[in-house]
């Protein structure tokens, strides 16, 4: 399973940005997509996830600024950002939970990251 982020770039404070991700290769199903980040000499962390259903979770972060969204059918998973701020800085990585062909549970894959900079 491959994922490929991309949107990924400058803003400015305040400005947008919409990251999309899509999962390729031989798989059954994906289940949670999402995205994570990590900003320099911090910890990776959870941004937002979205189910197969549509049900979702935010970080109090980016609560009423980001939105995760899904296209089951395309395998796509994307984040509208918003009122970017500088602590928005991080790379920002693609999750997705997805089932192996042959295998009867979910593993996780990642894709490389895509870069974030707000900046004035």
């Amino acid at each position: 399973v491959q994922l490929q982020a991309y949107g990924g770039g400058l803003v400015h404070p305040g400005g947008s940005l919409r990251l999309s991700c899509a999962a390729s290769g031989s798989f059954s199903s994906i289940s949670v997509m999402a995205w994570h980040r990590q900003a320099p000499g911090k910890q990776r962390e959870l941004v937002a996830a979205i189910t197969t259903g549509g049900g979702t979770n935010y970080s109090d972060s980016v609560k009423g600024r980001f939105t995760i969204s899904r296209d089951n059918a395309k395998n796509t998973v994307s984040l509208q950002m918003n009122s970017l701020g500088f602590e928005d800085t991080a790379v920002y990585y693609c999750y997705a939970g997805a089932r192996p062909r042959g295998f009867t549970s979910p593993r996780p894959y990642w894709g490389l990251g895509t870069q974030v900079t707000v900046s004035s």
